[in-house]
């Protein structure tokens, strides 16, 4: 087996142990406090834990040396997996936005502040630290699966700063005569994240369609010019 492939491997691996332990505390606690967007933060996680299994299983099958040395097949399967996580974190976007909005018509979430601002610095570093590792060390091995693993963690990087600045005015609204305004604060950071996340993996699902679109394209002009 060759660096770049084993390294590959780790990357991946070390994003699915991450995704997982991130996602298990983010959806209990979330849950514990009431919490929408750090439910949506847990989730977001549940899903990159799914995705990257998905980018593991691909990569195991590129691999094998009588897919490897098709180099259009090889294609066709990264920008496949990349559609598929564009796609699935885009219906997550839509269905938190619609759960946050009903929140936000009952009068919002009370939600206890202190907790959720030590999970948000806790994710935000953990997060950050797996989209730098994904990132400086998904160089070496040059994978269009390590990229979009890369910017899966970026993305909920944001979420965990959005969820920890959001809480810190829940805070500070909380000392002031805008209190009640506070158990707002919870579903409007899931709005806010949903628009704005939704533009990442629309993105990819651009991208990928593109591509694929791209290669049907070449296949069906060489079919002719060989006819």
């Amino acid at each position: 087996m060759s660096y770049s492939v084993h390294k590959e491997r780790q990357l991946l691996l070390v994003s699915t142990f991450s995704a997982l332990l991130f996602a298990m505390i983010g959806i209990a606690l979330g849950t514990l406090i009431h919490s929408l967007v750090i439910i949506f933060d847990g989730v977001y996680s549940l899903v990159s834990l799914g995705l990257t299994l998905v980018s593991l299983m691909a990569v195991l099958y590129i691999r094998r040396k009588d897919v490897s040395k098709n180099i259009k097949r090889v294609k066709v399967i990264e920008s496949s997996v990349i559609l598929l996580k564009g796609i699935a974190i885009t219906l997550m976007c839509v269905l938190s936005f619609i759960a946050a909005v009903q929140a936000i018509m009952e009068g919002g979430r009370e939600v206890n502040t202190g907790i959720a601002l030590a999970f948000g610095v806790f994710s935000m570093i953990g997060c950050y630290t797996s989209y730098w590792v994904m990132k400086t060390q998904g160089h070496e091995v040059n994978s269009a699966l390590i990229d979009a693993e890369a910017k899966q963690w970026l993305m909920d990087t944001v979420i965990s700063a959005a969820v920890f600045v959001g809480f810190m005015i829940a805070k500070l609204l909380l000392l002031t005569s805008y209190a009640h305004y506070a158990q707002l604060a919870d579903p409007v950071m899931v709005v806010i994240a949903s628009i704005y996340f939704i533009i990442v993996p629309v993105k990819m699902i651009l991208s990928s369609v593109k591509q694929l679109h791209q290669l049907s394209r070449n296949t069906f002009l060489a079919k002719y010019l060989h006819a």
